[in-house]
């Protein structure tokens, strides 16, 4: 077994440098066996499409991003965030994935009511996941860091995804990415929940960098900031998950501006330096 099979490569990584076709020929080059697509980047070559090259390169899919987005204003943008998901099932089932990611949203149009909002998660993730289980696809809540609460993802902790874990049931379980987590006084104790549970689907690795210039688009390559990315794999590892460590990068200003291939040789260099335990 290679050290790079446990290494995947989330395609956001290179999104402005590359279409799909042109990133898993790039990441299937330099070695690597597992990739991370996104839902726009599935569409734009057509699903039969992408889950062929999948399929030619035996290519692992470590998740596809991204499902979720569940609060709306009224009952009908519920009801269509419901069928969108779905068919955010139907797709990652196309492509083999490991799991479906779900950012799961904010708050909806117009109101300050962030529990409504949560409630407004569950009740979705509820009411898709039957669905789910039917089509044997595992759905993993991402929590996303409080500054993202408002717009993107009202649920901020391991805890609080874990808490939906455990009222809704099978099929359904955690991506820990270290970006939106590695500040929680309780990661320690939530990681051992989740890996206790076997709720562990996913692992996104990048850095915390000080300053960071854009809350989104600032994200930091392995070792030039601040997260303990080893002593996190180590706790996920113990808790039980063995799978790869999946390099999500939103980089406006620095890394999509870099050629595709010298930021995917980077993401190895420093997954072996700075990740491997």
């Amino acid at each position: 077994m290679s050290a790079l099979d446990g290494l995947s490569i989330n395609l956001a990584t290179v999104r402005e440098q590359f279409n799909l076709a042109q990133a898993v020929d790039a990441c299937v080059k330099q070695g690597l066996r597992a990739v991370a697509p996104w839902r726009d980047q599935v569409q734009a070559a057509g699903l039969k499409e992408a889950a062929a090259m999948v399929r030619a390169n035996g290519l692992r899919v470590t998740g596809l991003c991204r499902g979720g987005m569940f609060p709306a204003a009224d009952e009908a943008g519920r009801a269509a965030a419901i069928e969108d998901n779905k068919r955010a099932i139907d797709e990652a089932c196309a492509l083999g994935a490991d799991c479906l990611v779900l950012v799961v949203g904010g708050l909806a149009k117009g109101s300050k009511d962030i529990a409504a909002a949560r409630q407004m998660v569950a009740d979705g993730i509820g009411a898709t996941l039957d669905y789910a289980r039917a089509n044997r696809m595992k759905l993993a809540i991402e929590p996303l860091h409080p500054m993202y609460a408002a717009d993107r993802a009202c649920i901020n902790t391991l805890e609080q995804a874990l808490d939906v874990c455990d009222v809704l049931g099978d099929g359904l379980g955690v991506a820990i990415d270290a970006y939106h987590v590695w500040w929680d006084p309780k990661l320690a104790e939530q990681i051992a929940r989740a890996g206790a549970g076997g709720r562990i689907f996913a692992h996104h690795i990048c850095d915390w960098l000080v300053p960071t210039r854009d809350l989104l688009l600032d994200r930091g390559m392995m070792g030039d900031g601040v997260i303990d990315l080893r002593g996190m794999r180590r706790m996920i590892e113990e808790a039980g998950f063995k799978g790869p460590q999946e390099v999500e990068i939103f980089s406006a200003e620095n890394w999509w501006k870099k050629p595709g291939d010298q930021v995917i040789a980077t993401c190895i260099e420093r997954y072996r330096s700075e990740c491997l335990l």
